[in-house]
């Protein structure tokens, strides 16, 4: 079988946590720690139009990838195959086509239709994501993968701590506190969700 689509997930997945990094030196005021990496699309942002654009291609090249992951989990599970692929999906459409055509605001008000598109879009698909390292370790569980079941368990309880501390960071009562760093959770809660895909990803290509 051809492993374009577990080389497309790599590049999507690793990509979407690095780009950001290269680009952020183009917009002088973005800051890694408290800035969501969204902000990066701004259409007030010198990049705006490449990192769109990325979006929409890391979107395409997830929903590719997620064929791939459904294929090779799809004997083991035929229903957890399936809310795989749905999540991966549902994410790619959500958090980074459709973001990537709505641009976000430079606030959290959602005042225009691109900008409610994009938030809700975004929140959506970032709760669906969190879920896929849970799924991956109950499936390979059943498919005799520990190494991987546990690693993906790990990454799942991670996430969660993650992505609740990114949700409380713009609270008032969390103001000029550690949790307030909104930029870090967003992007560790990311990885987290994340690895998984990647692990499964590199061994696939590499130790098969």
């Amino acid at each position: 079988m051809s492993n374009v689509g577990f080389i497309l997930l790599l590049i999507a997945t690793i990509g979407d946590l690095v780009i950001p990094f290269f680009l952020a030196p183009f917009c002088k005021k973005y800051n890694h720690l408290t800035m969501v990496m969204s902000l990066l699309g701004n259409h007030n942002s010198p990049i705006h139009l490449i990192y769109n654009l990325w979006l929409i291609a890391a979107g395409i090249m997830l929903i590719h990838g997620s064929l791939k992951l459904y294929a090779i989990y799809l004997p083991t599970s035929n229903i957890l195959s399936k809310v795989l692929l749905f999540c991966v999906v549902f994410y790619a459409i959500g958090a980074c086509i459709l973001s990537g055509i709505f641009s976000v605001g430079e606030t959290k008000t959602l005042t225009t239709l691109p900008e409610k598109i994009h938030g809700y879009g975004s929140v959506l698909g970032f709760f669906v994501l969190t879920f896929i390292p849970l799924i991956i370790g109950i499936v390979s569980i059943h498919s005799n993968d520990i190494v991987c079941s546990v690693m993906s368990f790990i990454f799942f309880a991670l996430a969660i701590m993650f992505f609740a501390l990114f949700i409380m960071a713009d609270k008032a009562r969390f103001e000029n506190t550690i949790i307030s760093n909104e930029g870090i959770w967003q992007r560790l809660s990311l990885f987290c969700m994340y690895a998984p895909i990647i692990i499964v990803s590199f061994k696939n290509i590499f130790m098969k």
